[in-house]
């Protein structure tokens, strides 16, 4: 049962980290920042938890902040550039915090006498917060989860809203929906912001029940897996995103298990087909096939009902 509830904690964590790219992609921006967020947001909840004696409930909305500052710090630069150029901006974003949090040593006495706080290439552990608080893993569980579904509501929310309908007019077309008046930087650096913060959130839990935190669990895949997330679920449905964590962490990683290293090439094989069979990916809208006559989606909306939902 720990098996299956230890699982059920790593695919809650990397659906958050899921839908945080989700925002990004909906404005047609491909981001290797994701990684970078998340470890923010690991190390300043754990900092306050264990090093300031915060708790969670303090802990997490305050390393969603920073987060998400950080992601508008990243957003508006990354304005001036688009396509490959962005990707290799962001990664190397990415690179620059793990290197950072790898030479970070700032260690306090901590509540039971002992030094508590980063290490450099040793870690950051001690982050017992869980564990001192008497919470079982059915409780984390939960609590993960619930954000889970907090996030997705907002974000279904936001979809429906004249937010979600600029993201995806920019992500259609820049210079269409500039020329009716959209806002691009407003755009981009709001979706950045966004899923800086869910990023934030989806760090802060993972230092928490993990309790030990170190730059290796930011590198450069964390950030490949949260923009697989959506692209194979379909930009078109926060479900698909769910459900392509549930069936890359559930099946590909841990189902798979006993083919070692083979299971990287059929990700890599899956991402592929995905691409040639379904481009917009496992699930997709049931009202954007009812405004293509029932047709699939092939992209993203259509520019001009993009245009006039702008107006609207």
């Amino acid at each position: 049962m720990d098996f299956y509830l230890g699982l059920a904690q790593v695919i809650g964590v990397h659906t958050l980290l899921g839908l945080s790219a989700w925002c990004v992609l909906q404005t047609g921006q491909v981001s290797l920042a994701q990684g970078g967020f998340f470890a923010v947001g690991a190390y300043a909840s754990g900092m306050l938890t264990a090093m300031a004696g915060w708790p969670l409930w303090l802990a997490i909305p305050a390393a969603a902040l920073i987060s998400a500052i950080v992601a508008i710090a990243v957003g508006f630069p990354a304005l001036r550039v688009k396509g490959l150029m962005l990707v290799v901006a962001t990664t190397a974003f990415a690179e620059i915090v793990r290197l950072f949090f790898f030479n970070l040593t700032w260690r306090v006495p901590g509540a039971d006498g002992n030094l508590v706080g980063p290490d450099g290439s040793l870690g950051f552990g001690g982050i017992r917060y869980f564990p001192s608080n008497g919470w079982t893993s059915g409780e984390i569980v939960t609590l993960i989860w619930g954000m889970v579904a907090l996030v997705m509501l907002v974000l279904a929310w936001l979809d429906r809203s004249r937010v979600g309908t600029l993201w995806r007019a920019v992500g259609e077309d820049e210079v269409a929906a500039q020329s009716v008046g959209i806002n691009l930087t407003a755009a981009k650096v709001s979706a950045f912001g966004i899923g800086g913060a869910i990023a934030g959130i989806a760090g802060s839990v993972f230092a928490h029940y993990t309790t030990h935190i170190e730059h290796s669990n930011f590198t450069i895949l964390l950030a490949t897996f949260a923009i697989a997330y959506p692209i194979l679920g379909g930009l078109s449905s926060l479900l698909g995103t769910v459900l392509a964590v549930v069936f890359i962490q559930g099946i590909l990683i841990e189902g798979l298990r006993f083919l070692g290293d083979w299971r990287s090439l059929l990700f890599g094989a899956l991402i592929l087909l995905m691409m040639l069979v379904r481009p917009s990916g496992m699930i997709t809208s049931p009202l954007g096939r009812l405004l293509r006559g029932g047709r699939e989606p092939e992209g993203a909306a259509p520019q001009a009902a993009a245009k006039e939902k702008a107006h609207a």
